[in-house]
Parts: structure tokens; C-alpha cells; sequence
């Protein structure tokens, strides 16, 4: 494990007073390692990893600076990004940011009824995307809007060539050849730098607005919580419209002088951690989820002898875990630790690179038996918490104090305290500046008193630790008046290889009940195993299989109280995603949204009186 002072590794952090702006922190890290490995990107013509030095960073900034220069834009102006993680769109916000425009982070993946109401909210004056056919699919919902001044397209080799008119621009031909030298900009740290629309489970989409110092200093303070190297090497796979992408992904590994690769995509994550083996990620806990599924369905093709030296691992490797944290004697059994670790955690380490030293998982709460299973194999896993309204780490778990249960600490200069029914408060320097044109909403979420409300309730350990324990507007209240948090049952049955998605019901009922959504991959044998026909719809109400199902949920939730029984299932075969509505670009599942689609389904798991 790296070491302070370490001649290997070591840290070069750029200090808040010298960045002064997010685009001062670029000039600071260019004029401090002009030649350090900045960037790795996969190109898709030659199917090479290519390599962007510092230097290389700012000399391609600069030309997209004197191209947005020549567009009629003034400090303040907004302009938007619709590209997949790259190169590019670092040089672009760099670009803009320098000349004091307001970023608008989108998601590639949102609709365009989406994405347009953000452009016209915003009034967003130049917007950049992806590729021609991403434009092609958008074109109609966005060229009308009166604001929008200028549309470049990044890409066009795989499409016709977009109609370039007053509107419309192929960056080839809109970027010059060089631009002038970049120079160090004075300018209000607290001034606004970018709006980034929050997911909207509920209702439309708010524009959150963040300044240079908000995402600077929580950059800065989780430096303070998790050491980062200029050897690090990061590989970046969250959208970085995903402000945790944005802020931890992107500006904390600048701050550190480390490198970061982009990677090509999701499914091909498995192959881009072999080919880059990085030290670090940042992931959300979906993405552990799936490892832990894959690792679970491998086993079971294993003899048993392989599945009881997995578990032994695992066992030996969470009390060796928990030694070093400080909470276990020393046992003979850690005597043993060194070979499981070759035997088993080491190879399936070895899936994710083989170097990673550690792995933070956020933006929604990850089952802690699946952390567990992970700081078991010996990868140091640290649970955050944060919102984008807070630029948006709140907390972080220490290398050296790791509760798998917990969100960890907050980070130095945030305050936090417990409120009126349990809410978490928090005061923090990344605390927005508002929503856009939204006094009342911004009214609603920051009291008189400075404190934000996460709307997340809580409790603070000894340590100083925040657990997370329930939402305070997802809680199910049954007809009897129980009140139930159906979160951690969500997490628990969505354990299960078999659910590949899951909602519990129940608002106003005599009992719980449970939309299930089963993985794709597996329907087929499940099928074939109760003699089914996996292309037809119908299959799914077979009576045998829901008795089936039911039976893994209530094994799923043994270890949960007596409220926690789910008396109803409902099996469905169509995914909830951004393309039907029912999830947000962010992967949050829009429960309203589901249940208002789902209404005939879910009435009928209460529709012949049990109780």
C-alpha cells in the first residue's frame, strides 16, 4: 500500500488558493507536469489505446477556446455537452470555463424530449453532441428552440455528414487549426461554472448551480479523506454528466496529477480493467452488484470443494479486514489468509486488473453484504454519500476506518447534524448556489438557517459515522398504519442473479407485494425448468414459478423483521429504462412513474382479499 513520502508514490496536490477556478486548476496542472500522462482514450478506427500528455491537453483546449470565441457567446452564457467520457469533453469544458461560460452537463443516453427541455430551461446558446446520428434522433425536438444559436457535431464517420447551415457545424471544419496560448484567467471563485439537472424521479428536472469553488473544494476535502497519487491510474466509466464522475472522476485526479482512461463502454468494462488495470474507480453499487451476480453464477457450475474454499475465503479475508481496522484480536485462521488470497481472491481480483487499491461506490446505497464480500477478497471498497446539490460528496468512508454498514465521515469543512424526524442536515462548501429559476424549490431544500435537507433520514455513530436508514418520502405506509422503508429489501432481493430489477409495493395496502423484473440472460432456463415457453408473455403468471420466486424473496429476506414479508410477486420480462420513462439517466427508478405504468399489475396482487 502506498505510503506518504514514499519515493514511489508520490503527491503533487495543486492547493484551492492556487486554482483560485476549475480552469485554474487546468493551468495549474498543465504549467506543474506539462509532460505527465494526463489522458488514455480508445480510438475506434485503429482500435488503439492513444495517450494525451498535459501539455498535449492544453494545446487541444485552446483550439476549442478560439472556436467558442468566435461564436457569439458572453461570461454567463450557457453551453451544453452531449458526449460520451473522452478527451474531448475535457476540452471543452476546460474551453468554456476559461472563457467564463456556464456548463450543462447532459446524459447521452436521455430522450430528447428530455434533453430539450433542459436546452430551453437553461436557455442553452451552443450545444456540442456526440455524432451525427445522435443529432439525426434529437434534431426535431431541439432546432426550433429560439436560443440555440450554434450546434456542433463532434463525430461523422459512420454517418452521412450533417447539413451544415447557420445552426449546424462539423467540429473539423469549426475547430481551427491552433489557438493562442491559454493564461491564467482572475476571476470570482464563487462564481457560477456549471447547472447540471438532477435525475427527476419526481416531476421535471431541476437545474442544480454549482461555482468553480463548490466542486473545487469537495475535489479538495475528499483528498483529505482518501489519498490519491500522481501515480494513480483511474479508469472512467460513470457518465461524466454524473456529477460524482464530474467532481471525483475527473477534477480530484487533476488536482492529484494522476491519469485517467476513458473507458469505451459498460459491456466492455471487463476487457478495458485487464487492458488498463487500474488503481482506482469510482462505480455505482449496480456495478459491483453485477460482479457479485457474475461471481455467484460461476460458483455454481464449481465443485463444492471450490465453492467451500470460496466461502472460506471470504470468511478468513472480511476477519483479516476487520483486524486490520482495528475491531478483531489477531486469530490463528489469518495464519492461512496469505494463501486464499492466492488461491481465490487474487484471481478474481485479477478480473478487475489486478492493481486496484481502491474502489469507491456511490450515488445510491450498495447492500453491505456485497461490500463485505468485496473488503473480504482483500479490494478496499469505501461507501460515499452524497447529492448533486452538494457538489456532491457529503461523506466518505477512511482507508484506515472502513464500515461496509456506513457512508462514512463527512469531509473536512462539512457539518452535519440529525433533525426532525431523523433527517440528515448538512452544511458544506459545496452546497449549490440554488436551483435555476427556482426560488421555492431552492427555499425548500436550504432552511433560513444555511441547512440543506437531504430528505434522507440517519444516524451518526460514535466515530462519527453516518448510516443511512430511510428515506423519508419513500416510505411505505400499509392500511393498518405500519410504516415501512423498502430500500434495504429492494437491495437485498435485488442480490438474487435471477432479479434483474425490483420495486416493493404496497402504499395503502393490507401487505406487501413485489414488481419483479427477471434477468433476460437467465429467463430462458428458468423457463425451460418449469416447462414453459420463454417467448411467450403469459409464462410469467405460471403459478408454479411465482411460488418459486416468492420462495428466494423470503430467503432473500430472512435476516429482515417481521415487517419485512412479501406476501405477492409479480414477474415482468420488460426492463424499467430511460427509453420507456420509467428510470432517470442516472439509473434511479422512477417509482411513481412504475407504478402508474405497472397500475393493472400491481392491483392485481391485491385483488381477491388475502391478507
Amino acid at each position: 500500500m502506498p505510503r506518504r513520502g514514499d519515493v514511489k508514490w508520490s503527491e503533487d496536490l495543486i492547493p484551492l488558493e492556487q486554482a483560485g477556478t476549475l480552469d485554474g486548476l487546468f493551468f495549474q496542472r498543465v504549467r506543474r507536469t506539462p509532460d505527465a500522462l494526463a489522458y488514455r482514450h480508445y480510438h475506434r478506427l485503429d482500435k488503439q489505446w492513444h495517450e494525451l500528455t498535459w501539455a498535449d491537453m492544453e494545446r487541444q483546449v485552446s483550439r476549442w477556446r478560439q472556436a467558442l470565441s468566435g461564436e457569439d457567446l458572453e461570461p454567463g452564457d450557457r453551453v451544453a455537452i452531449l458526449l460520451r467520457n473522452s478527451p474531448e469533453w475535457v476540452m471543452f469544458d476546460q474551453a468554456a470555463l476559461s472563457l467564463g461560460l456556464v456548463v450543462v452537463p447532459l446524459y447521452t443516453d436521455d430522450r430528447a424530449d428530455a434533453i430539450a427541455y433542459i436546452l430551453r430551461d437553461a436557455a442553452v446558446k451552443l450545444l456540442l453532441v456526440q455524432d451525427t446520428g445522435r443529432w439525426n434522433r434529437m434534431a426535431e425536438a431541439v432546432e426550433e428552440l429560439p436560443q440555440l444559436q450554434r450546434v456542433v457535431v463532434l463525430e461523422t464517420q459512420k454517418q452521412p455528414s450533417p447539413r451544415e447551415d447557420d445552426l449546424v457545424r462539423e467540429a473539423n471544419s469549426w475547430l481551427p487549426a491552433r489557438g493562442e496560448p491559454l493564461k491564467k484567467r482572475q476571476a470570482d471563485p464563487n462564481s457560477l461554472a456549471s447547472i447540471v439537472y438532477t435525475s427527476g424521479t419526481t416531476g421535471r428536472p431541476k437545474g442544480v448551480m454549482l461555482s468553480h469553488m463548490n466542486m473545487l473544494s469537495i475535489a479538495h476535502g475528499s483528498l483529505t479523506v482518501v489519498d490519491c497519487y500522481q501515480q494513480d491510474s483511474f479508469l472512467s466509466f460513470l457518465p461524466l454528466s454524473h456529477t460524482l464522475e464530474r467532481t471525483a472522476g475527473y477534477y480530484l485526479p487533476m488536482m492529484a496529477g494522476s491519469c485517467v482512461s476513458f473507458a469505451r463502454s459498460i459491456p466492455q468494462l471487463a476487457e478495458d480493467l485487464q487492458q488498463v488495470r487500474p488503481t482506482a474507480i469510482i462505480a455505482v453499487p449496480r456495478i459491483f452488484e453485477r460482479v457479485y451476480a457474475r461471481v455467484q453464477e460461476q460458483l455454481k457450475n464449481k465443485p463444492a470443494f471450490a465453492r467451500l474454499l470460496f466461502d472460506l475465503a471470504l470468511k478468513v479475508g472480511f476477519r483479516e479486514f476487520e483486524y486490520r481496522m482495528g475491531r478483531r484480536r489477531w486469530f490463528p485462521g489469518l495464519l492461512i489468509h496469505p494463501l486464499l488470497r492466492r488461491l481465490v481472491s487474487g484471481r478474481i481480483l485479477d478480473k478487475l486488473g489486478g492493481r486496484l487499491r481502491v474502489a469507491v461506490s456511490g450515488g445510491a446505497a450498495i447492500s453491505p453484504e456485497i461490500a463485505r464480500v468485496f473488503l473480504g477478497l482483500g479490494l478496499p471498497m469505501l461507501q460515499g454519500y452524497g447529492l448533486t446539490e452538494t457538489s456532491p460528496v457529503i461523506s466518505v468512508n477512511p482507508m484506515h476506518n472502513v464500515k461496509p454498514e456506513s457512508v462514512g465521515v463527512p469531509l473536512r469543512g462539512v457539518s452535519v447534524k440529525i433533525g426532525e424526524d431523523d433527517e440528515l442536515l448538512v452544511k458544506t462548501p459545496g452546497m449549490m448556489l440554488g436551483y435555476w429559476n427556482n426560488h421555492a424549490a431552492t427555499a425548500e431544500m436550504i432552511d433560513p438557517q444555511g441547512w440543506l435537507h437531504t430528505g434522507d433520514q440517519a444516524r451518526i455513530d460514535e466515530d462519527g459515522h453516518i448510516h443511512i436508514t430511510g428515506r423519508i418520502k419513500d416510505i411505505l405506509v400499509l392500511s393498518n398504519g405500519e410504516k415501512i422503508p423498502p430500500s434495504d429489501m429492494e437491495m437485498a432481493i435485488a442480490l438474487d442473479p435471477l432479479v434483474e430489477q425490483v420495486m416493493v409495493v404496497g402504499e395503502g395496502k393490507p401487505y406487501l407485494g413485489a414488481l419483479v423484473v427477471l434477468n433476460p440472460d437467465l429467463w430462458n432456463g428458468l423457463a425451460e425448468e418449469f416447462d414453459l415457453d420463454p417467448s411467450q408473455s403469459e409464462s410469467v403468471g405460471d403459478e408454479r414459478l411465482q411460488n418459486a420466486v416468492l420462495k428466494r424473496i423470503r430467503m432473500a429476506l430472512r435476516d429482515f423483521p417481521g415487517y419485512a414479508k412479501i406476501r405477492r410477486v409479480a414477474l415482468l420480462l420488460e426492463p424499467w429504462t430511460i427509453d420507456n420513462g420509467l428510470m432517470t439517466p442516472t439509473m434511479k427508478i422512477k417509482r411513481q412513474k412504475v407504478l402508474d405504468y405497472c397500475r393493472e399489475t400491481v392491483d392485481s396482487l391485491y385483488g381477491d382479499g388475502l391478507v
